[in-house]
């Protein structure tokens, strides 16, 4: 009996062409990323839950910020984990935004399982959502309204948005001018590092109580030890970065000394050799000195301590090294290695530098025209618990980084759905003039950005079907700033409730959620290593 041609080779030919696994592994990924996207949907907007978060070790963070909520929880699907990395990308970029671009991107997925499902290939949709991306992105930059850095009122109302959302949003009005004015201080041409502002944290009292400080102030005691002194005038200030230690020798190393007069000279020894090093400290005309941590040995003994209280230098000790560079760049001072460069040149000045209480604890503050002058702040952020604080410095975080958006894309959009509501029905209208599989994918990418003002509304407690449906309307009438008001519960022109947000964060937001969905797409396996 002959075999019919080419029935040897059938089997290695069905294998080859089943698409059940790529089809499989495409849904067990979506499906892990959306489980993901629906766990922090609640947490957005206005009236968002917070989500408590407990660690192994019993720690309990109490929070509604997207980034820290998928940042501490622990993923272990490789899909999930993309939508962490996104929610960090978004936290990096814009700063603000982060719970609405993973929720974003579970509803990119839901469109994209549609699509899937009608038997359209993921390369066709992935293409598609690319320029369906880029004509969103057209459409925001057209509804957004340029602002100049000198109005200081659209960025505080701008900062008071992104704190509306927050646990402490009661304290929007107190924390928002502060905000503004830290970032306009150390914004540059249109440059600004969030790292020149030192955000420093103080059990006690209340977030009322937080200021901003024009100085510099660290979270230091002054060294007390041997009758130091607590306050400086017309201080010059040093950064040493070596220890004021008798040196050690190597870890595997001895010194045994065999009787009292050994013993005394090397006493005598280790006197003199700190006592030479004070010496070309005080020749150097230096009254405050910082001293940065180390590891390896104490970085000043008491009898350094003694010798530098007789010769009347206020001495700082234990600064952290990652302190280092905003302390040098707000004293004017230059970190000094080396006792044999300690020079005149390399120290800072200010007017004062003294010992504050706050509280049952104590900071220090300097104070002075150069200290002033530097592009440099402190905000000192007070709460009544560990839990508050942080809260409160996340939130501040996420104010500082909205109003940096707008120092580097100076554009403002109003919030409330408005902007999402905008894009679905203009891709919609856009998606009628394209014919074949791209249509269909212009229509599903525009419904999907339904999910912000639908989630906002659900989570508000409003009727969602009701109020997309009447939101649809009232912008289908040209009305392309009517927004959902959570506060009174109703559709109203979010413009007038000063409910304003930076263009760049809705852009970034919509082109990483593209992004990511386009990649999980495009993956049809998974390949485990040894």
């Amino acid at each position: 009996m002959v075999a019919p041609k080419g029935a040897a080779g059938g089997t290695g030919q069905k294998t080859f062409n089943d698409k059940s696994k790529p089809m499989m592994m495409r849904a067990n990924n979506i499906i892990a990323a959306k489980a993901l996207a629906d766990l922090v949907r609640t947490s957005l907007g206005p009236k968002g839950m917070d989500k408590m978060i407990q660690s192994p070790t019993g720690d309990v963070t109490i929070t509604n910020d997207g980034a820290t909520i998928m940042k501490t929880i622990e993923v272990l699907h490789p899909a999930a984990k993309m939508l962490v990395e996104l929610s960090q990308a978004q936290d990096i970029e814009a700063g603000d935004g982060t719970t609405s671009v993973v929720v974003l991107c579970g509803s990119l997925l839901t469109a994209c399982e549609k699509l899937l499902r009608m038997g359209l290939h993921p390369t066709q949709i992935s293409e598609a959502f690319g320029k369906a991306a880029a004509k969103a992105v057209e459409v925001l930059e057209s509804i957004s309204q340029p602002i100049e850095l000198t109005d200081r009122e659209a960025l505080v109302k701008c900062a008071s948005t992104s704190l509306n959302s927050k646990v402490i949003s009661q304290y929007s009005g107190k924390i928002a001018p502060m905000v503004v004015d830290a970032v306009l201080k150390v914004q540059h041409e249109g440059y600004c590092d969030l790292r020149d502002i030192k955000v420093i944290r103080k059990l006690e009292g209340t977030i009322d109580d937080s200021e901003l400080i024009d100085g510099v102030v660290f979270d230091k005691k002054v060294s007390h030890g041997a009758g130091g002194m607590d306050r400086a005038t017309n201080a010059k200030i040093a950064m040493v970065q070596f220890c004021l230690s008798p040196p050690k020798t190597d870890l595997d190393n001895q010194v045994i000394v065999s009787d009292y007069a050994q013993m005394d000279r090397v006493l005598r020894e280790e006197r003199q050799y700190i006592l030479n090093i004070c010496k070309k400290i005080k020749k150097s005309g230096c009254t405050v000195l910082l001293i940065q941590k180390s590891i390896l040995r104490e970085a000043v003994s008491d009898l350094a301590l003694h010798f530098l209280a007789k010769m009347k230098i206020l001495v700082v000790r234990d600064i952290e090294r990652e302190d280092v560079d905003f302390l040098c760049k707000s004293l004017g001072c230059k970190p000094i290695a080396s006792v044999d460069d300690f020079v005149a040149d390399k120290l800072g000045t200010a007017d004062c530098v003294e010992e504050m209480s706050i509280g049952s604890s104590k900071v220090i503050k300097v104070t002075g025209p150069h200290v002033t002058d530097a592009r440099t702040c402190s905000i000192l952020v007070r709460g009544s618990n560990q839990l508050v604080l942080d809260e409160a410095e996340r939130s501040i975080h996420d104010a500082l980084c909205v109003v940096r958006c707008l120092v580097k894309k100076q554009a403002l959009i109003v919030g409330g759905g408005a902007p999402e509501t905008e894009i679905s029905i203009q891709l919609t209208e856009y998606a009628k003039s394209l014919a074949g599989a791209e249509a269909y994918c212009f229509r599903e990418y525009a419904e999907a950005f339904e999910v912000i003002p639908f989630t906002l509304a659900e989570n508000a407690g409003l009727n969602p079907i009701a109020t997309v449906t009447q939101l649809r309307t009232r912008h289908n009438a040209g009305e392309k700033t009517a927004g959902i008001n959570v506060r009174k519960g109703a559709i109203t022109d979010i413009n007038e409730e000063n409910v304003l947000q930076p263009a760049l964060v809705s852009i970034s937001a919509l082109t990483l959620a593209t992004e990511t969905v386009r990649s999980i797409l495009k993956i049809d396996d998974i390949v485990n290593t040894r």
